[in-house]
């Protein structure tokens, strides 16, 4: 079965963005050395990537090329997408995504990008593991890791570590209870 996993960066005051989904602040740390725990050593073991729309469109306004292409890119989306920036899938349903992801056993499934998508993600019970990168910046209002829900829950600290220019790398699992859901719920 695959694992369902998140890999995020946030800033010390817990945004993802500012309000006009900018991440410039974020990308003065793109030459940090994450050692073991490398973006691209985390993406090779990622087999398939699932993404919202709103990171989709940000991702497809970048003009560099499309960083997906050896991977399977789920879309959740309610809207076509014309003219992608690379190959991918749209779902609508997240349940139904969630059991097919469940079925999966050729590699892990990335929830890549926004908080919207993760949190629904966890309040069905369905986001295994998170690595949480929280950068020494702070933005004063904009996008939260996660956005306010009835959600409770409380992860296990798997590890933290301090690394490259002040960050520090929060890895949690959510336990499942028999019902597949976090506990707390």
């Amino acid at each position: 079965m695959a694992r369902i996993l998140g890999y995020i960066a946030v800033s010390l005051d817990g945004l993802i963005a500012t309000e006009d989904d900018n991440l410039d602040w974020l990308f003065k740390y793109d030459d940090m050395d994450l050692g073991e725990h490398d973006y691209r050593i985390f993406l090779s073991r990622v087999r398939t990537v699932v993404m919202g729309r709103g990171t989709y469109d940000f991702i497809a306004r970048d003009p560099s090329p499309w960083a997906y292409s050896d991977k399977r890119v789920i879309v959740v989306t309610s809207r076509p997408i014309d003219d992608s920036k690379g190959p991918l899938e749209v779902r609508g349903d997240i349940d139904a995504l969630i059991g097919e992801l469940r079925g999966l056993d050729d590699g892990d499934v990335w929830m890549l990008g926004g908080g919207q998508l993760q949190m629904a993600f966890l309040e069905r019970g369905a986001l295994d593991e998170i690595e949480i990168y929280v950068v020494p910046e702070m933005l004063g209002g904009g996008r939260p890791l996660f956005p306010p829900t009835s959600l409770r829950t409380s992860p296990t600290l798997i590890s933290a570590q301090a690394i490259d220019k002040g960050c520090v790398r929060l890895h949690y699992q959510f336990r499942r209870n028999p019902a597949g859901t976090p506990e707390g719920i």
